[in-house]
């Protein structure tokens, strides 16, 4: 390959850190995650969505924390030792806000040009989560809309 082909294949790439859910990678932009932190307790709000754990006080910023478990209607299982909140930034009517999903554990971190991106295919209904679906050697990751995903819980947490 030129220099100029890659340097167009690393200008249409895009970074995404995975984490593991129920066996299943899934990746969310790099760019909208603030920080990982190791799971601990929250205070519960009332009148949320059970998927909705509640919420934490980041250095001052109230922030909702989401069991993406729940969330995909996957079965519970107790956390352990490797798991982790993917504290990630939304971006909706023109305002950011904060929010943490509860994953199994980290992954990686892949760079993913735009050509191993692909649409989710129309199975009869739509997943408006699934942003697109990413070829990473032989394995597919699902990557996430998080704002599609979580922007519900960020407004129950803050009608609260």
């Amino acid at each position: 390959m030129n220099g100029s082909a890659m340097d167009l294949q690393a200008a249409d790439a895009a970074q995404f850190l995975t984490f593991l859910l129920d066996g299943e990678e899934y990746g969310v932009d790099i760019l909208r995650v603030q920080e990982l932190k190791a799971w601990d307790s929250v205070t519960p709000l009332p009148n949320t969505p059970a998927w909705v754990l509640g919420v934490i006080n980041l250095r001052g910023l109230i922030v909702p924390i989401v069991d993406l478990r729940k969330r995909f209607g996957l079965r519970e299982v107790a956390y352990g030792a490797t798991t982790v909140v993917v504290v990630l930034k939304l971006e909706a009517g023109g305002r950011t806000r904060i929010v943490g999903v509860v994953v199994d554990a980290v992954s990686d971190v892949y760079n993913v040009g735009a050509a191993d991106r692909k649409a989710p295919p129309d199975v009869g209904g739509t997943n408006a989560f699934v942003r697109e679906l990413a070829t990473v050697g032989d394995k597919m990751v699902i990557l996430l809309d998080i704002d599609a995903l979580l922007g519900e819980a960020a407004d129950a947490a803050t009608t609260h």
